[in-house]
């Protein structure tokens, strides 16, 4: 059983009101509904869960695991090259813009809750938002696969909030579909921790056309 120290950390870390700006990104999703690829709540679960299980159990996640592993012997150039693999696998510019400034975000965060060695990460033009998750996890002592869980909730929490914005399809559709895609979770974290180095990568053509897109739509509300 987890204990209630590690458990309530990863509320917190999972929850949409830590203080990052998740808030302010759409992954593309804003362009999709523009275009009328994601229209309704089951093509927004199909849009999402792609994403999930195509870009964030493909990289992301995985990537979080050797993040902390990294941390964990407090191997910081290891870090640095996977942080520097992470944004060269975005495949657009605002996406990467997105996980620079969620990673600094996170890392100010962390700072502020006295964890010092996320300070050298607040100005860091590789920092990602994996590293410092996982660096929180390793800080706080979550299990990895928990870790891992949560961060996927936050994706598909943060998803959902967005897609509340976009179309008017109401809070109990909205809660519905984030409970759809939650059960998407655990398949995106076993595929995550079944990858070899070799095979992380993502490869969601949609996905990195819609974010493209965007960084040109004419009026947002989301700055990616």
């Amino acid at each position: 059983m987890l204990a209630d120290g590690p458990l309530l950390r990863m509320l917190s870390l999972a929850s949409s009101a830590l203080p990052i700006g998740a808030f302010a990104h759409s992954q593309g999703l804003e362009w999709a509904t523009h275009a009328g690829w994601v229209s309704d709540d089951d093509s927004a679960f199909d849009w999402i869960s792609g994403t999930l299980l195509e870009v964030t159990a493909r990289l992301d996640l995985p990537l979080s695991v050797r993040f902390a592993a990294a941390f964990r012997t407090s191997d910081i150039d290891r870090v640095g090259k996977l942080s520097r693999f992470l944004h060269a696998a975005r495949e657009s510019r605002e996406l990467e813009e997105e996980d620079r400034h969620l990673g600094q975000a996170l890392a100010r965060v962390l700072e502020g809750h006295g964890v010092e060695s996320a300070a050298p990460f607040r100005r860091d033009p590789y920092a990602t938002f994996s590293a410092l998750h996982a660096l929180a996890a390793t800080t706080w002592g979550i299990p990895e696969r928990t870790a891992l869980l949560g961060y996927a909730y936050s994706f598909c929490e943060a998803q959902a909030g967005a897609l509340s914005r976009l179309l008017p399809i109401g809070q109990l559709k909205i809660q519905q579909l984030l409970f759809r895609l939650l059960e998407c979770a655990p398949v995106a974290v076993d595929r995550a921790l079944a990858l070899a180095d070799g095979d992380i990568g993502a490869f969601a053509p949609g996905h990195a056309i819609a974010s493209m897109r965007h960084e040109t739509q004419y009026t947002r509300l989301f700055r990616s």
